[in-house]
């Protein structure tokens, strides 16, 4: 393997490669929904406390809409491999339509409980995933996933500072309405794109090397699982711990979300440079590092530069969906590449399904213990992922 060289991931260049027009057209909806969402979803937390909930029930809140995420991904990348993946996402989108709307109609927070479920409705993701593996150059995917991811990530890099100052101003029901235009923009661009529908062909793969490939999926499945019910363990966390101890307004604590977010723009698109030109695996433990470092600073500092700073590369931990389907697209054979990518999606929230739940407990037995699990757990991952899975993809390399 040729030295690993830090100018291979700097230039900013290579974006405009990256995308074809189809995936172009991808960005700008998965951008605009981005937005949408980001409206509303990081101060979603503090919402469902005006509504009455403690920290604990607004853990219940996010273990609810994990529990739907858990079951739709693999419904979703059944129809994805069968059908239209363009109309997929479509779909998708037009299930998400209503939530906003159904989220401002709430007097208490049982009432936002079923449409938690619906906004667990994940149906379109496997199929989202698919079509960017199934368009993108093999030498660039990890890229381009990342680049895709950072399209959502840019969504949200303005939209949750102002939807706290919205929220401050004229109330958050109004933000549910913005939000509800900008999911009907975003769905509408979608039409815009080709359709892609799975071309059936004649499997060449021996039966060695499908269970082998069935082996990687489970392996692979099982640790994105781990790492996501650490972060979701702490992420509802976050801006309550902002509000409650720091004593940030929404409006503070709706710039710190956005701060997130540029992270993850950024930091993805240099985690995908690092997974195309070095291993997958690597992308994944720096990933891990990031998120460690950030909830160390949360724990140690409480002045607004260091929190800045602390959100930036908290900014990783929104990478990880990015980073399953380029190491899923890899190992995946096209016919059935959208259900081999909903399988660690799937299993990713049935693990984390009660993390939230699991750390508002946490969060009322002390709000900083929470963070302190995440700093140990983020840490033994990023060794596990640069040692045995480091090890295990150079050795698939080099057969």
């Amino acid at each position: 393997m040729s030295r690993f060289k830090h100018r291979d991931i700097l230039p900013f260049e290579f974006l405009s490669g990256a995308l074809n027009r189809d995936l172009k057209l991808l960005f700008v909806s998965t951008f605009t929904g981005a937005f949408g969402d980001g409206l509303y979803f990081f101060i979603l937390p503090l919402y469902i406390r005006e509504l009455g909930a403690k920290p604990v029930e607004v853990g219940t809140f996010f273990s609810v809409m994990l529990m739907a995420a858990a079951f739709t991904p693999l419904l979703g990348g059944v129809l994805a491999d069968r059908y239209d993946r363009k109309k997929i996402m479509i779909a998708g989108w037009l299930v998400w339509m209503p939530v906003p709307i159904l989220f401002s109609l709430a007097k208490n927070w049982v009432q936002l409980l079923p449409t938690a479920v619906l906004y667990g409705v994940w149906i379109g993701q496997p199929a989202f995933s698919a079509y960017i593996a199934s368009s993108a150059k093999k030498e660039k995917a990890t890229l381009t996933f990342t680049v895709l991811s950072a399209s959502w990530s840019l969504g949200y890099i303005f939209s949750p500072a102002l939807g706290a100052s919205l929220s401050d101003a004229i109330g958050i029901r109004w933000v549910f309405y913005l939000s509800f235009i900008l999911y009907g923009a975003c769905t509408s661009i979608l039409f815009l794109i080709s359709s892609q529908n799975v071309v059936t062909q004649t499997s060449q793969l021996s039966s060695t090397a499908t269970s082998f490939g069935r082996k990687k999926l489970l392996v692979w499945s099982v640790f994105f699982a781990v790492i996501m019910f650490f972060v979701l363990l702490v992420r509802p966390i976050i801006p309550q711990i902002l509000k409650d101890e720091f004593h940030l307004t929404d409006s503070l604590v709706g710039i710190l979300g956005s701060i997130t977010f540029l992270g993850s723009g950024v930091l993805g698109i240099y985690l995908g440079r690092i997974g195309d030109k070095w291993k997958k695996a690597g992308a994944i433990s720096v990933c891990m590092v990031l998120c460690s470092v950030s909830a160390i600073i949360l724990v140690l500092f409480n002045n607004f530069f260091a929190l800045s700073l602390a959100s930036l590369l908290m900014g990783a931990s929104y990478t990880t969906w990015s980073l399953i389907g380029a190491v899923m697209s890899r190992i995946a054979p096209e016919p059935s590449r959208a259900r081999w990518i909903s399988v660690p999606l799937s299993a990713s929230m049935f693990a984390a399904f009660l993390a939230p739940y699991l750390g508002g407990l946490l969060y009322e037995s002390s709000p900083y213990n929470p963070f302190l699990v995440f700093i140990v757990a983020t840490g033994l991952l990023s060794v596990l992922a640069l040692t045995k899975l480091f090890n295990e993809e150079t050795a698939e390399n080099q057969g």
